[in-house]
């Protein structure tokens, strides 16, 4: 008998939308200074009741509360990957439909709901053709995440990357320097729904049914083990990461789960959609199988770009 599909890929019936609130951080990545001005003037044409809020740094936290509480039927997100992230977990499985817009460098959750559309092509479509979907994911030392989470030193290398993408050369470089560092201080030890953390791996990554190609049938996440312990290992994984499915590395060890826990012998660095957090020693993760409601494509783009997050925090 055939399992039935996961959460993340049953889109349902177009949703009844009437009040929408807008969280919109102009300074973040591709946002833009107008728009706040270019997102009114696309739902006026929609005929949509709109309040927008664009807060400060420090405010949006706040913000993204207020909205909430206003109770609309829609939340659209147009900022960074951490304010995509709050604001999903914020609307949770029973609260308003998401549509969290690529503002942000990464855009982790934007691009593996929407494809690689920018964000004044992808608003109108929704408001047009969206669907509501439920979106899984997973929760890592009380923190949720929708698309991967990448435990250990190899994380450090988001701080990295962001400092050479923001034009901090110097910077990128310390960090780069400290990541190198910390790769080789130590294992991970993890365990998976219910055994004890007795296996061994440089790092892990978590993925959700959004973006994964093994998760098929029973839903969970895929928990991918890196064993990689010389430069040597992880400039093949690298390599297979572009070249071929880095899955098929002999130092990656892929198996479906719904719950884990991961230890160390010092704080565990975590990216969680793009975010990088300091996490304690031991910390206990699990699936979410109905994390929040989006406004989807009709059809799921999952797999066009579910590859490509993968392969690049794995490498």
């Amino acid at each position: 008998m055939t399992s039935p599909p996961p959460p993340t890929t049953t889109p349902r019936a177009r949703p009844a939308i009437r009040r929408i609130q807008a969280v919109i951080n102009p300074a973040s990545g591709s946002v833009g200074p107008d728009a706040a001005e270019a997102v009114s003037e696309i739902v006026s044409r929609h005929g949509y009741d709109l309040t927008i809020a664009a807060p400060g740094l420090d405010e949006i936290t706040g913000a993204l509360q207020a909205a909430v509480a206003a109770d609309p039927d829609l939340i659209v997100v147009l900022a960074g990957d951490g304010t995509a992230r709050l604001a999903a977990a914020l609307c949770g499985p029973d609260g308003p439909l998401v549509a969290p817009l690529a503002g942000g460098t990464l855009n982790m959750l934007p691009h593996a709901i929407y494809g690689k559309l920018p964000w004044r092509e992808t608003l109108p479509a929704m408001l047009e053709t969206g669907v509501e979907r439920p979106v899984s994911g997973g929760r890592v030392g009380g923190h949720p995440f929708y698309v991967a989470a990448i435990l250990g030193s190899p994380a450090l290398w988001a701080q990295a990357r962001e400092s050479a993408r923001a034009g901090h050369l110097r910077e990128a470089w310390l960090r780069a320097r400290y990541a190198i560092r910390r790769a080789f201080e130590g294992d991970l030890r993890y365990g998976l729904d219910g055994a004890a953390a007795a296996r061994s791996t440089q790092a892990m990554a978590l993925i959700t049914p959004l973006i994964s190609r093994a998760v098929q049938g029973e839903p969970g996440l895929e928990a991918a083990a890196f064993g990689v312990h010389s430069a040597a290992e992880i400039a093949r994984l690298a390599l297979n990461g572009l070249i071929s499915d880095w899955r098929l590395d002999p130092g990656v060890t892929v198996q479906l789960c719904r719950r884990g826990s991961v230890g160390a012998r010092q704080s565990i660095p975590v990216v969680l959609d793009g975010e990088l957090q300091h996490l304690p020693k031991t910390v206990e993760f699990e699936f979410l199988p109905k994390a929040f409601r989006a406004l989807a494509p009709p059809a799921a783009l999952s797999a066009n770009f579910g590859e490509p997050i993968a392969a690049e925090s794995a490498a």
